[in-house]
């Protein structure tokens, strides 16, 4: 049994439904799949029956985005109930709509400053079927400048050395934390490779429980460093491909491509049963 535990669907910036999300794991022999959508929580209650009849077993889960000294750490939470239902949530969820719907206009601004990158809001928010995303705007990007690839323009235009480029959120990380802990949530630091250096060790001692040491990025010898690391300060590992599905992006996995089996997935399991218990 694998379970491949961060992807995103059309909820945020992902390419598929969350039916096909089930639909590819079931395809491609993954057994539990979490959806992590960036600041929302789609349509659970549906996805989670869908993928009973087809054997696979979705974990309602978020992928919420903080900061630290102004930049962007990510941190996944996986519901041990149905808390993601949860008034606090519903109103975060309605204010960092609110505030991603400012942060994009503010970065179509600096494109237009700095890149000449002339785009209007219409066409970006045409292509978030859910909240805004920095892949809406590459898409917008891409569409009108088709001479620019998906990964240059985050790169070159919107990544997070950019001139373009605005913090998401103002949360910092350890009130992100509380948040999905007040929810009911087992709280695991997303992508640590991705972490800025400056930021790194600040981060990595926040009290999660636990790190996504597997990951498509991870650079040589970093999975056993963060296994390593996770072990030490008694946290649990998860892995994922971080999916989004869009064409022509070295960024991130297939489903399946990166996973957790055996004791890391046990103890994984063990913790969401033991969370939900209290």
């Amino acid at each position: 049994m694998k379970a491949d535990l961060h992807m995103h669907s059309t909820f945020s910036d992902g390419h598929f439904t969350t039916f096909e999300l089930v639909d590819m794991a079931k395809k491609n022999g993954v057994e539990i799949i979490a959806i992590t959508d960036h600041d929302t929580v789609g349509s659970l209650e549906d996805t989670i029956e869908y993928g009973k009849a087809l054997g696979v077993r979705v974990v309602p889960a978020i992928e919420l985005s903080t900061v630290e000294q102004q930049k962007s750490v990510h941190v996944l939470g996986y519901f041990t109930d149905e808390s993601y239902r949860s008034e606090e949530l519903k109103s975060y969820f309605i204010d960092i709509k609110t505030k991603r719907e400012k942060r994009a206009l503010k970065m179509l601004n600096n494109l237009r400053e700095y890149s000449y990158i002339d785009l209007s809001y219409d066409r970006v928010a045409s292509f978030a079927k859910g909240i805004i995303a920095r892949p809406h705007i590459a898409a917008a990007i891409h569409e009108k400048y088709p001479e620019y690839e998906h990964d240059y323009i985050f790169k070159q235009f919107i990544g997070d050395d950019s001139k373009a480029y605005v913090p998401t959120v103002e949360l910092p990380v350890p009130e992100g934390i509380e948040l999905l802990k007040r929810n009911h949530c087992v709280v695991v630091l997303a992508h640590p490779t991705l972490l800025k250096p400056h930021i790194k060790d600040t981060v990595l001692q926040y009290p999660y429980d636990g790190l996504e040491a597997k990951y498509p990025l991870n650079k040589v010898g970093e999975e056993s460093f963060f296994i390593d690391f996770a072990q030490q300060n008694n946290q649990i590992i998860t892995g994922g491909s971080d999916f989004h599905g869009i064409p022509r992006d070295t960024k991130h996995g297939q489903i399946g491509d990166v996973f957790i089996t055996g004791e890391h997935l046990q103890a994984f399991l063990s913790t969401l049963e033991k969370k939900s218990d209290k």
